[in-house]
């Protein structure tokens, strides 16, 4: 690396981390790092702006599994990306920020340098995981590679690095890259496994709930939910870690059955959403356990017996304990097929939604991606897609961004050229990222968007009118054709008005592997919602769309007989 720069250190650490793509928007201050990026094999994926480079790398982490790493100016532009940036935080998704800083000189002084902040650094912060600064060309190597490390080890979380811009285009030591820092999970606990067990073997009615956090962990939970004989619930982040073809694999609405009978509750890299939030309080809190890389979670939930381990390690010990220890339990998955059959029947009030939803299901090869979006068919998906393995169900978890969808479909895309991508978006959410369409063509990212347009934000409109005798202010919306906009911008364009109609134009849509939109025309009203199978019975009435319309506590249905109707 003779006569190279920090920037060309950065890069070649990049490279030496396994880095094959970049998402990003070059400005003054970026300039030598696209220099030596231009100069590598590492592929790079121009934006129209900077929200759009950290969620096409949030999509691009979800998808694989590494880190997604994008590259933004200072100020303005790290601003613009950290709704990615908190989203990937409360996703736990490895995302890598690399941006500039104003000259080393001026940094601090205030002077009102071009994309100054008071203090960048501090700010991102407060948005990540870890962050540092490159003050000097000989920090480059050690610094990029630490920043890999924060982001993939124990809990995966965003990080970013910067680098002021006269650092960056500055002579640097030459040498070898720096590669990748070793990862180790923390150790397994034997007495935290053992007092698990005892805990588990003593449970007539356990629940098993997955989280993100045990994505690389579905072989093991499958196996201890036959050991079980138990149910594996999942929200959104945990959706295909057990296939719902399987008997034992539940969404939030078909798990809620099994919820008043529920004496232990083992949580595997899950924050236990539906247990403390969606589904109604008990008076008798099931006995808990936690498995989690996070020790700070076991202080959050404060279970019963926690584990601090990597999922699939601490399942894998698990199993085998109790394996050794218990006699083989009756099997259940005839019960838990008509379980969930009853459940699948329950929801069609929820309305035309789950038709859209099993038309796309169909039409997507069955390693087809599905992102979805902060919009009526999104949230009907996190109870009525079938989701097949880990990782096809891309979801922003409990941030809600509105306007993820689309950029973070890219993604994933780029990521996966050779799989197919639907991406599900209202046309409030669609517009936030619209631009976007020509990086889509550009770089022939064959992404097909769905954009179910009712011409406003419908959660707030129905709320509003809800809540406020009718009233609603600022959530209607003026929009464009959309099918016109893509094509203006070379993408292909299909309408429709119906399941039938939208079946027609994916099966056009999806071979064809190019850019598409697919403008769906639908109406808003009515009292169909998905919520009340997500907060059945909340006491959190009145907030979001369809809470008060959920099912009471008193009309649940109770598998186990042990809450009379």
């Amino acid at each position: 690396m003779s006569g190279a720069t920090t920037a060309d250190v950065i890069v070649a650490t990049l490279v030496s981390h396994g880095v094959d793509t970049v998402f990003g928007m070059p400005g003054i201050q970026t300039y030598p790092l696209f220099d030596a990026l231009a100069r590598s094999p590492i592929r790079i994926i121009g934006v129209r702006h900077e929200q759009a480079t950290a969620f096409m790398a949030f999509g691009y982490a979800q998808a694989t599994g590494r880190p997604g790493v994008y590259t933004v100016v200072p100020g303005p532009g790290v601003l613009n990306s950290s709704a990615a940036l908190v989203s990937a935080y409360g996703a736990s998704v490895p995302v890598v920020c690399l941006t500039a800083d104003i000259p080393s000189r001026f940094v601090g002084r205030g002077l009102g340098m071009l994309h100054e902040l008071p203090d960048q650094l501090a700010t991102l912060r407060g948005l990540t995981k870890w962050s540092a600064a490159i003050e000097h060309p000989s920090q480059a190597a050690e610094l990029t590679a630490r920043a890999f490390y924060h982001a993939t080890e124990g809990r995966p979380r965003p990080v970013a690095l910067q680098v002021p811009m006269d650092v960056l285009a500055a002579p640097a030591p030459a040498g070898p890259p720096v590669p990748p820092i070793p990862v180790f999970p923390p150790p397994i606990d034997p007495a935290a496994i053992a007092r698990a067990a005892e805990v588990l073997a003593a449970a007539r009615h356990p629940m098993i709930m997955v989280g993100g956090g045990a994505k690389d962990a579905a072989p093991q939970v499958r196996d201890l939910a036959r050991v079980l004989q138990c149910p594996v619930v999942a929200f959104r982040r945990g959706r295909g870690v057990v296939t719902d073809q399987d008997p034992y694999g539940f969404t939030a609405a078909s798990g809620y059955q099994y919820w008043p009978e529920t004496d232990v509750l083992l949580g595997v890299g899950s924050r236990l959403e539906l247990s403390w939030y969606r589904w109604p309080g008990r008076p008798d809190p099931p006995r808990t356990v936690l498995i989690d890389i996070d020790p700070r979670q076991a202080a959050r939930l404060r279970p019963e017996v926690a584990i601090t381990a990597d999922a699939a390690q601490a399942l894998s010990a698990l199993v085998s304990e109790l394996s050794y220890t218990e006699a083989p339990r009756p099997d259940r998955s005839a019960e838990f097929t008509e379980a969930k059959e009853r459940t699948a029947a329950e929801i069609r009030d929820i309305g035309p939604d789950l038709e859209y939803l099993a038309v796309i299901r169909d039409a997507l090869p069955p390693d087809g991606f599905f992102v979805e979006e902060s919009c009526q068919v999104g949230f009907a998906s996190y109870i009525a897609y079938p989701v097949r393995t880990p990782r096809e169900f891309i979801t922003c978890g409990y941030q809600g961004t509105l306007g993820f969808g689309f950029p973070t479909a890219l993604g994933v895309k780029s990521a996966m050229p050779e799989r197919s991508v639907v991406s599900v978006c209202g046309d409030g959410g669609f517009a936030f990222a619209l631009p976007e369409l020509a990086t889509a063509v550009q770089h022939n990212l064959g992404v097909v968007t769905v954009v179910f347009r009712n011409d406003a934000f419908g959660n707030v409109l129905l709320d509003q009118q809800r809540l406020y005798e009718g009233r609603d202010v600022a959530s209607r919306l003026h929009n464009p054709d959309f099918a016109a906009v893509a094509t203006a911008f070379g993408a292909d364009a299909y309408t429709a008005r119906s399941p039938q109609e939208l079946q027609g134009a994916l099966t056009q849509a999806i071979p064809a592997d190019r850019p598409a939109v697919i403008e769906v025309k639908t109406q808003l009203g009515g009292t169909a919602s998905p919520w009340k199978y997500m907060m059945p019975g909340s006491p959190l009435r009145g907030y979001t769309s369809g809470l008060n319309q959920g099912r009471s506590r008193s009309t649940a249905t109770c598998v186990g007989g042990n809450l009379e109707a």
